[in-house]
């Protein structure tokens, strides 16, 4: 395979990329398809895999900070400039230290690592008809490259029920990967106003609840202002016993990640919940969910909040992680 070469020099360019929390950009090096961000919730800096570099997705959240009000220039997945996109990284990875592949400066201690490889990017991941051969395929370099490295995907659920996603699900288990899995709503009438989306609320609950009930998941719930107001008591309550109601019907979580805008949405009445909000949004979890860890997550964490890895109830979610 030829390695990605069109840059200042042969493999990655001599000035790594700058790492913050609250700037997760797609493009690094020049790539159309492979990024690295910082991530809050991996721990570290995250390989995340672009499949939907046209920015469609069938979800339109509210929060989201891909701006689909201009077209991408990319509009399909080169399958094999993407492989070596991505062998480029994991190769240095493996053979250079980490600043190599990024500027550390300003980064705490315990997130200078590389945490793992995860499906997000600009849409649904799932969304793409080649994803589940994209597990395989992508796991196959890992093996081969950094084979200790952990894969996860981050979605909004919507497609579980399709065969070929669900094989792609039972493909990224059978590697120990992660799935995390969006719900920001309670009710319909705020799932309405988060995703924007045509799809009922009720698929999204049965998706999950059918893929907890085979193995566990973790849950992302992001959670923000509107002007200046915050989601409203009942809501939170409703969302709690939705988490309640999966695992009530045989499902098994083995986390909940509780978090807030932490980069820029192109709707500038959306804005983060100070962190005092967050814990008693993940109270509320708590409550509902009695032994099954829940963290916050918020938008700008202190440097001791950073090296403990965001704020948690028991143990704490496993290591791998994404965007």
């Amino acid at each position: 395979m030829t390695l990605v070469t069109d840059r200042s020099c042969d493999g990655l360019d001599p000035q790594p990329q700058a790492m913050r929390f609250d700037v997760h950009p797609r493009s690094y090096q020049g790539n159309h398809y492979v990024y690295a961000v910082l991530s809050r919730r991996a721990r570290g800096v995250s390989i995340g895999i672009n499949l939907n570099p046209d920015k469609i997705c069938n979800f339109r959240c509210i929060y989201c900070q891909v701006d689909r009000r201009s077209a991408s220039g990319i509009r399909r997945v080169d399958d094999d400039r993407l492989l070596a996109e991505l062998t480029d990284i994991l190769h240095t990875a493996a053979h250079e230290p980490l600043g190599r592949l990024v500027a550390l400066e300003g980064v705490p201690a315990a997130y200078q690592r590389l945490a793992d490889v995860a499906f997000s990017g600009d849409g649904e991941p799932t969304s793409h008809p080649q994803w589940h051969t994209w597990v395989k395929r992508i796991g196959e370099l890992i093996d081969r490259e950094c084979p200790s490295l952990a894969m996860t995907l981050i979605t909004n659920a919507s497609l579980f029920h399709r065969p070929r996603v669900r094989e792609g699900l039972d493909r990224l288990a059978a590697r120990g990967g992660q799935v995390w899995a969006k719900l920001d709503a309670g009710s319909e009438e705020h799932y309405r106003q988060v995703a924007g989306s045509s799809i009922p609320f009720e698929r999204i609950l049965d998706n999950i609840q059918e893929e907890a009930f085979r193995r566990p998941l973790v849950i992302q719930s992001l959670f923000y202002r509107l002007g200046n107001e915050g989601p409203p008591r009942t809501e939170i309550d409703a969302w709690a016993q939705r988490l309640a109601d999966i695992v009530a019907g045989g499902g098994s979580l083995s986390g909940v990640q509780v978090t807030t805008v932490a980069r820029k949405p192109p709707r500038a009445d959306v804005t983060a919940i100070p962190e005092d909000g967050l814990e008693e949004i993940a109270q509320a979890a708590r409550e509902h969910l009695p032994g099954i860890p829940v963290e916050t997550f918020p938008a700008r964490p202190g440097l001791a909040e950073e090296s403990k890895g965001g704020r948690a109830s028991g143990a704490g979610v496993s290591g791998t992680a994404g965007d």
